[in-house]
């Protein structure tokens, strides 16, 4: 585990490369470190597949959203013509 912790870009690299990376704890081992499905993964998700399909595009920054619409033009409320129409 502590040549882990020192060298873990270099196992990180081994384990994108395809080689399994077994983590032991007093010769014990703990954890395993492979590489992952990126295909099998990106599949399941609804918004990646989007990307990939060119529907969506992102450019990793937070998305703009525009000012609300003024729904009132200073004529009387909605709220104030149902109660006025009730009466």
């Amino acid at each position: 585990m502590r040549d882990l912790k020192t060298h873990l870009s270099e196992w990180l690299a081994r384990a994108q490369s395809g080689e399994v990376v077994e983590v032991t704890s007093h010769r014990k081992p703990i954890a395993r470190i492979t590489a992952l499905d990126i295909a099998a993964s990106a599949s399941t998700n609804p918004l990646q597949k989007a990307i990939d399909a060119g529907v969506i595009s992102w450019n990793g920054k937070n998305p703009v959203i525009p000012p609300p619409v003024k729904l009132n033009d200073g004529g009387p409320l909605m709220s104030d013509i149902v109660i006025e129409d009730r009466s």
